[in-house]
This record gives C-alpha cells, structure tokens and sequence, in this order.
C-alpha cells in the first residue's frame, strides 16, 4: 500500500464557522459601517478564502486571530476591507442627476456665490468605486464651463477601498465600459490605446487634472477635508448601512457642504425618519437647510 505524505494530500477550504462570521461581520461594521447579515456569510466565506491564501494561512480561526491582532489589523485591515466591499458603478450611471447638475444645481450655486475664479465650485465624489462617477462629472463640469469664462471646479472622489481608487487613478477602462457616454464627449474626451487589440481607453489628462482621489472611511470621526463642499454624491452607498450609521454619515455630510449646498443619493435610496435637515427638491435630490 502507498502511503501519501501530506503534502500530496489536497487541502480542503476552509470553512466559516456561525461563530467566526459573528465576530467578522461585528469587526467589519465597527470598522466600516456596513450590516452583513447571516445571509450574507457564504458570501464572505469566499471573499475572505483570498485573504487566506494571500497569508498563507489555513483557518478562519487563526486569520481572525491575526487580523485582531495589533500587527495584523495595522498590515491586514485594508485587505480585509478591499475584499469585502462591493464596488458597481458606470459612467453617466443616474443620468437625471447629471441634468440636474447642469441645469439647476450649478446655475443657482453660481447665482448665490458669484465669483468662483478664486474659490472654485467643490464636488466630492463619496463611494466613488473604480472613477467613472467622478470622471463623468468632470466630463459635464468641463462642457458646463465651456461657454462660461471663469467658471472653475474642483472635484474630490474617495473610496474605502484601495483597491478601485487604484483603478481610479490609473484611469484605464475596458472600451465596452464607456458605451454609456454620448459619443461627442468619447471624442472630446477618450485615449484609444496604441494597441487596437485591447481595446482600451484611458481618461484625457484634462479631464485627470480635475480629480484628487484619497481613501476616506465614513465611520472616521474627521473625514480628513477642510473645504466645504457645494455638491455630495453619495449614491447607492447608504443602502449597504443600518440606520443609525445612516444617521450619522448623513449628519457628517450636512457639515461638509456649504448653506445651500446639494446632495444627491441613489435612486433606491431615501433619507425618510433620518433626522438631519436637507430639503428635497427633486427625486434623490437634497438640499442643505
């Protein structure tokens, strides 16, 4: 009879115990804001077998021992976190706020600020996965500006994952992606890649130069920016947050934004027995009292 060793011996995945996914599932609301209900733990199972794999590690029970730990929350929590969030999103995605944007949100910012060459409008993309919500703003903000000398804009876009502001940065998008931009801007604003067999496009340097990326978790009691904001996209985000944490992050935004100041939330989304004061003056569309 041949013996095996037990290297030659497959090693099953392992498995999520009720337990362990209870002190996951309370680690990664504490750590994010985001519920995961029972439902939810096959899912996480196989996220986190990557993060297993990654550290060579072979139970759940002593990745958790790891990641609670001083060393491992310092050099494992953002992977964690990277695997665990989920990131969907597309260009021009929502389009009615973006017509909202340009003919109703920024004339009356203008109307009530004036001048805006020194002190430009202020966007903050919050959740803005892997760029295209913050690029499609760009887009419309540089059309906007076109016909008005002087008009100037900052955009900010944050994630708590690295992972897609990596792909943020860099810009590079599948061609397929950008089937919904209006194919005027595609030409206006669209980088074919040299090599066709790609097919490839990245963001114009223009359109780059408007957006500062930086990681920003919501559950941080100082989100890290000093300006005021005159416009907050934070869409299909809350919907992953119980309402206390709802609560809070919309609080945090309504100090963010300047008096009068615009929120825009997803389409399946209400700020309904929020207490926090935003006037609704379209559909998923707020402003700041």
């Amino acid at each position: 009879m041949t013996n095996l060793n037990d290297s030659m011996i497959p090693r099953l995945p392992a498995s999520l115990s009720d337990r362990q996914f209870q002190r996951f599932s309370a680690f990664i609301y504490d750590h994010t804001g985001i519920k995961m209900p029972p439902a939810k733990k096959i899912m996480l199972e196989a996220r986190m077998q990557k993060r297993l794999k990654a550290n060579s590690i072979a139970t759940f029970e002593e990745y958790g021992d790891f990641v609670f730990s001083q060393d491992g929350r310092a050099a494992e929590l953002i992977h964690l976190i990277d695997v665990v969030t989920t990131n969907k999103t597309d260009f021009f995605r929502e389009p009615s706020h973006f017509d909202f944007l340009v003919k109703t949100a920024l004339p009356t910012i203008l109307q009530v600020r004036g001048d805006v060459m020194h002190d430009p409008v202020r966007i903050w993309s919050a959740g803005c996965s892997t760029g295209e919500e913050p690029y499609t703003m760009a887009m419309v903000l540089s059309e906007f500006a076109a016909g008005r000398p002087g008009f100037r804009a900052a955009i900010t876009a944050s994630d708590i994952c690295t992972q897609v502001l990596q792909t943020a940065k860099t810009a590079i998008y599948p061609e397929e992606r950008t089937d919904p931009i209006p194919l005027n801007l595609k030409k206006k604003y669209l980088m074919r890649s040299r090599e066709k067999s790609k097919s490839l496009v990245r963001i114009s340097p223009k359109l780059r130069s408007m957006v500062t990326f930086r990681r920003i978790n919501f559950m941080d009691d100082d989100l890290g920016i000093a300006e005021k904001m005159d416009i907050i996209f934070c869409r299909n985000v809350v919907i992953y947050f119980d309402k206390p944490t709802q609560q809070a992050l919309m609080q945090k935004f309504h100090r963010q934004l300047r008096p009068g100041g615009y929120l825009f939330i997803g389409h399946s989304e209400t700020l309904g027995g929020l207490d926090v004061d935003f006037k609704p003056v379209a559909s998923t569309v707020y402003r700041k009292g």
